[in-house]
């Protein structure tokens, strides 16, 4: 017997020692050093990028006169402004560039030309007769016929953000990957300059210096639409002022004489009527960030102290349309717990920021309330809407068009249905599992349900359309398995379903009650294309048909006049150059726009990515993608591959337009294959099926898709290196990424993951109790309860094989910080060797440290996956691009060194860290 255990024993050690000469051999094969071609990499940096190409798709400024409408763009011949008239079918010149450069040369003293006119943006004002627009000049030039310094207005703060869903209906907009969308801005003036305003007149061509800079609606001002009245919030209550007033406050806010009327006297800190501060200090964030991205803001950050009686906007405000009410929904946030974050960056101290903060699962979120105010009375009703417990409501509002928002500054939500005698709402369980719309009379305050939802998962939805008298509901539904539209009459009764089919409707853009037809966006209903693709429709509301209206294998971003006559389409492959078109409600092309010029981006090399279909894990599912190859490819070669990944539920960050201003299209020229890949569970815009695939399985769900497509494409292309693979991603993508590593650790080798939200048990209970479930439970007695479980990337830490780079934001107040953080515990505690970076003063987006940490990413990737990074500890690649007030910093190709050799020689010895 002892013999016997001797020989297990030694047969054992033989094992393990010829293991792990077998894993030396891999690591070896995976780090044999591979020169990465970081001048490459940098010749396609974003901001080299940025000036080969420039405007990629149109967006219209519709006039009020007409359907005409202006839109300028922007290519590396400058920026020109047309003006286009549908009727006429007619595109001219706005105004004379070459005149207009000398008149302001000749206003200001000041050199321009017409390809460098100083503005980017125009306001038509006096019915479509004039512009105005504003230019930056230095504070001290002398202008002739100024009559008084020109001065910049202070930041306006106090306006949710846009990116937030409100309780108004206004949805999440997305990411729109194509460019030149987004309301006009103005100039923003440093310290040492200042603003002057210009009036042109189209008629006879003359340029005014105005005495004052043009008023802007205040970002805290709600006005009814028929613009007598201004409600605000003021130290948590609601306050009211008319319009003689309302101006006085443009003028001078601070103005004595100013009269408020105040409507509220119960807000109270997490439970009143304004913005809180934390969406204050987004909204200022945001247009910090703006202005660095434009190159005028300054990037220190200090501690902005808030004035607590200052004017604030109201949240979610939404009027009646006869002005005679409004409407919002008010959260009591009291009982929800804190959560905190330290801003070390903060001046003169560091400061702790503290903010509510549902999680998962926990007894206490906010708690909601319908309430609606009559201007005249100033009375208040609260709408009796109790039927879940922890239920979520929102009014149903109509958006204001296009026109109104970027021409007119009338941002304010309507409600859905006419007149002020009833508001329409919908309530939704906190499971999501059911949701109704409701009607209340607004004079009894009696509550009406006229249509119910329920499903087994959680249910989507969409705003709510109401016809012009009020007689008709368009409601959209997944009710059937595929997004769809439904017509009822006012009392909720089903009428017919609109559309049907394997495909999913998107958007209304505009519906024509008299012609009874509908025009609409949908998804995945041209056979042979990728499903993502978006196309423009019009469909019959009897449900008796559809047609398209923008043929064509592209994904298209269309916008309706606001009379329906006309559209914008700009159609776009992440492989073709984008092109815009103005076509007519019936689908006829009026006359091409713009195509862009990529002349410039392939004379320097660029080549586009390839889209790619593959099998999903079932072998059955369709996954698209995009790949993204070195633009020295060379086929004889093996190639480490990297996948970029986020896993949805709600988006797959899977490029479908043209983006030539690409991270991983740099990344790619350092020697890597980078692919973006869809996984089931990960998009709305297909099957309710694919959809919520990953429910109840939200850390795992799709990876097996993501190991699945890369050994499908190895198979299909001998350059891609199967046994060198790499995975990154941001938020999402950030804890998919290292939930891969722990996963399926034989197989991917190395991640950087950004921002994860590794623990979605201390992630916001939206997000997490929407996408993977939360349980609902009733005792013996009624008592409603939630229950959460979710597995979590540091509960298998211990499985970790591979290079492993974390990082967050230390002020990311979006997935906080101990998201990674008690990964990294778990790392520690299971004797795991992993890099940590923590980015200062960085929240979720890393605005300011971006760039900055896609050199480190690629670096890590170089270095793992390649054998061979770079060693240097200036950042070259960024540095040559930003101006050096010290001494110049030391970059390869100097001292009489050639670049490739400066590289080889400093990174000699990195695959031995």
């Amino acid at each position: 017997m002892p013999k016997m255990i001797t020989l297990l024993l030694l047969t054992s050690l033989s094992l393990a020692q010829t293991k792990n000469v077998q894993s030396k051999d891999v690591l070896a094969k995976q780090t044999k050093a591979v020169q990465a071609n970081y001048e490459l990499a940098a010749q396609w940096s974003r901001q080299k990028v940025g000036k080969l190409i420039f405007d990629t798709a149109v967006t219209p400024r519709w006039l009020d006169s007409s359907d005409r409408f202006w839109y300028s763009f922007e290519n590396n011949k400058g920026r020109k402004f047309w003006m286009v008239d549908p009727v006429k079918k007619t595109k001219a010149p706005v105004f004379d560039p070459v005149k207009l450069a000398s008149q302001l040369t000749s206003a200001t003293g000041l050199p321009y030309d017409s390809q460098h006119l100083p503005f980017t943006t125009i306001r038509f004002v006096k019915s479509d007769t004039t512009f105005q627009f504003e230019i930056v000049v230095p504070r001290d030039a002398v202008i002739p016929g100024e009559k008084k310094p020109a001065v910049s207005p202070p930041p306006m703060t106090g306006q949710a953000p846009d990116d937030v869903e409100d309780d108004a209906g206004f949805p999440d907009s997305g990411d729109p990957q194509q460019q030149g969308g987004g309301p006009p801005r103005g100039p923003v003036a440093r310290s040492d300059q200042k603003i002057l305003s210009f009036e042109y007149e189209l008629a006879n061509g003359k340029l005014t210096l105005l005495d004052e800079r043009p008023t802007r609606k205040p970002t805290w001002a709600s006005i009814s639409p028929d613009d007598k009245w201004v409600v605000f919030a003021r130290s948590h209550n609601l306050y009211m002022m008319d319009a003689a007033n309302y101006a006085k406050a443009l003028k001078k806010a601070d103005d004595t004489s100013i009269a408020e009327i105040q409507i509220t006297k119960d807000g109270e800190e997490d439970f009143g009527y304004g913005i809180d501060a934390q969406q204050q200090q987004q909204q200022q964030e945001q247009q910090q960030q703006q202005q660095q991205q434009d190159g005028t803001g300054d990037t220190t950050q200090t501690t902005q102290t808030q004035d607590k009686n200052a004017r604030v906007a109201a949240g979610n405000i939404a009027w009646s349309r006869d002005s005679s009410k409004f409407a919002l929904v008010r959260r009591d946030s009291r009982k929800v717990e804190k959560l905190w974050v330290i801003n070390s960056l903060a001046s003169p101290r560091p400061t702790l920021e503290s903010y509510r903060y549902a999680m998962p699962g926990e007894a206490n979120i906010p708690q909601p309330q319908i309430e609606i105010f009559d201007i005249t009375s100033k009375e208040r009703k609260i709408v009796k809407a109790d039927a879940f417990k922890d239920q979520t409501l929102r009014i149903a509002t109509e958006r204001p068009t296009a026109r109104m928002r970027t021409e007119h500054e009338k941002t304010e939500a309507m409600w859905a249905g006419p007149g002020s005698d009833k508001l329409h709402f919908t309530r939704t369980s906190r499971d999501l599992h059911r949701e109704d719309l409701c009607v209340v009379d607004v004079k009894s305050g009696d509550v009406s349900t006229l249509i119910e939802e329920r499903m087994n998962v959680y249910i989507e939805d969409k705003p709510v359309k109401i016809s012009s008298d009020g007689t008709e509901l368009i409601w959209w539904s997944e009710r059937d398995g595929w997004g769809h539209y439904y017509l009822y009459d006012a009392a909720g009764k089903l009428k017919n379903q609109i559309t049907r089919g394997e495909f999913v409707a998107e958007d209304i853009a505009y519906v024509d009650s008299k012609a009874r037809v509908m025009y609409l966006t949908a998804s995945g209903r041209e056979e042979g294309e990728d499903p993502y693709y978006l196309h423009f429709y019009s469909a019959k509301l009897d449900g008796s048909g559809m047609k398209l209206l923008d043929p064509g294998d592209a994904s298209h971003a269309v916008e309706m006049a606001d009379s329906g006559h006309y559209f914008i389409n700009n159609s776009s492959r992440v492989n073709t150059p984008p092109v815009a078109s103005l076509l007519d409600a019936a689908g006829t092309v009026v006359m091409p726009l713009e195509t862009i010029d990529v002349a410039p981006l392939l004379e320097a090399g660029y080549q586009y990515p390839e889209p790619f279909k593959a099998k999903a894990d079932d072998g059955i599912t369709d996954l698209y993608g995009v790949m993204y190859k070195p633009f020295d490819f060379d086929s004889n070669k093996k190639y480490p591959i990297v996948e970029y990944v986020y896993p949805g539920p709600q988006t797959e960050s899977v490029t479908k337009t043209f983006t030539p201003r690409s991270a991983n299209m740099t990344m790619a020229n350092l020697g890597f294959i980078v692919i973006e890949i869809g996984n089931r569970g990960g998009n709305p815009h297909r099957s309710k099926w694919y959809h919520t695939y990953g429910y109840g399985n939200l850390r795992d769900y799709g990876l097996a898709d993501k190991k699945r497509v890369v050994e499908e494409l190895a198979e299909r292309y001998k350059f891609i290196d199967i046994d060198r693979v790499g995975i990154t991603g941001h938020s999402g993508g950030g804890f998919m990424s290292t939930a891969a590593m722990l996963i399926y650790p034989d197989f991917f080798k190395v991640a950087v993951s950004e921002s994860g939200n590794h623990e979605n048990n201390v992630y916001n209970n939206t997000w997490s109790e929407k996408h993977h479930g939360v349980k609902e439970v009733m005792d013996k007695d009624g008592k409603v309860s939630f229950e959460y479980a979710i597995e979590k990337n540091s509960e298998i830490a211990k499985n970790l094989k591979g290079h492993l780079m974390l990082s967050t934001g230390d002020i990311d107040n979006n997935v906080h910080p101990a998201n990674t953080m008690r990964l990294v515990d778990a790392l520690i505690k299971a004797h795991k060797r992993f890099d940590l970076v923590v980015l200062p003063g960085q929240r979720h987006g890393y605005t300011t440290s971006g760039d900055y940490f896609s050199w480190l990413r690629m670096d890590y990737f170089c270095k793992y996956l390649l054998g061979d990074f770079d060693q240097s500890v200036d950042m070259w690649e960024l540095n040559r691009e930003t101006p050096q007030t010290g001494p110049p910093a030391v970059r390869p190709g100097q001292n009489g060194q050639g670049v490739q050799q400066q590289q080889q020689q400093r990174r000699r010895g990195a695959t031995d860290n």
